[in-house]
Formats: structure tokens, C-alpha cells, sequence
């Protein structure tokens, strides 16, 4: 049962990461017209993937998705695409903190990777905030 919560959470914050980077690439690539920004981002997007495909199935049939507590959480409204990229890339950096710490309970391995990420994630942060600013 407990194994079970685990995968969920891990699940949302696999989603949480991967369409928050998406969301990234998406405005560096069609916004910034930046293609080695985006394709950098689209890179750590797939390797998120890859460290989650052994498990998938678990991961999906862990989902709740229609009982979640925050389902109808209503989004506050964004002032411009800065805001949306800026809360977009602290998702994916909070999302891979939760993935590096709820991960280690099924494999050290995939902590280590997803810390890796995370780290990488800052410095893309930095370089996207230079650019736009």
C-alpha cells in the first residue's frame, strides 16, 4: 500500500517535471526562436522519461488523477510568457527535488540521476533568465 502512495507521488511530479519543461522548451523554441536552449531542454525532458520507463506501469496504475485533492485547484492568471517560463522552470526544479528524495525508496540510482538533472535544470535557469532580461 505504501509502495503504492510512492509511485503516485513520484508519478505527479514526473508529469509536473516533464510538461513544465515542455512548457520551457515550447517558449524558447517558438518564442526565443533559441534552439540550443530548446533542444537542451527537450534533452533533460527525455531523460527524465528514461529514468521512469522501468516503471511505468507502476507509476500508471498508482495515478488517481479524478480523486485528487487538488483537481479543481483554480490557476492564478500570468502577467507575460517570462512569468509563465520563470513558474515553469520552479515546478520542474521543485518536482525534481520530490523525484531525487521519493526515488531512492525504489532505486538509489534513479535519486542520483534525477539530482543530476535538477542541478543541470539551475543552470539552464540562469542562461534562459540572461537571455531574457
Amino acid at each position: 500500500m505504501e509502495n503504492q502512495k510512492i509511485y503516485r507521488i513520484i508519478d505527479a511530479n514526473l508529469n509536473r517535471s516533464r510538461e513544465g519543461l515542455r512548457v520551457v522548451e515550447d517558449f524558447l523554441r517558438f518564442v526565443m526562436s533559441d534552439e540550443n536552449l530548446s533542444s537542451v531542454i527537450k534533452k533533460q525532458r527525455h531523460n527524465i522519461d528514461k529514468i521512469a520507463r522501468t516503471v511505468y506501469s507502476q507509476l500508471v496504475s498508482s495515478r488517481n488523477s479524478k480523486n485528487d485533492v487538488f483537481r479543481r485547484t483554480k490557476e492564478p492568471r500570468k502577467k507575460n510568457g517570462f512569468s509563465v517560463v520563470v513558474s515553469n522552470i520552479k515546478r520542474v526544479e521543485e518536482s525534481l527535488r520530490v523525484l531525487e528524495e521519493f526515488s531512492k525508496i525504489i532505486s538509489a540510482s534513479a535519486g542520483s540521476k534525477f539530482k543530476k538533472i535538477r542541478f543541470k535544470i539551475y543552470d539552464i535557469e540562469k542562461e534562459i533568465v540572461k537571455k531574457i532580461l
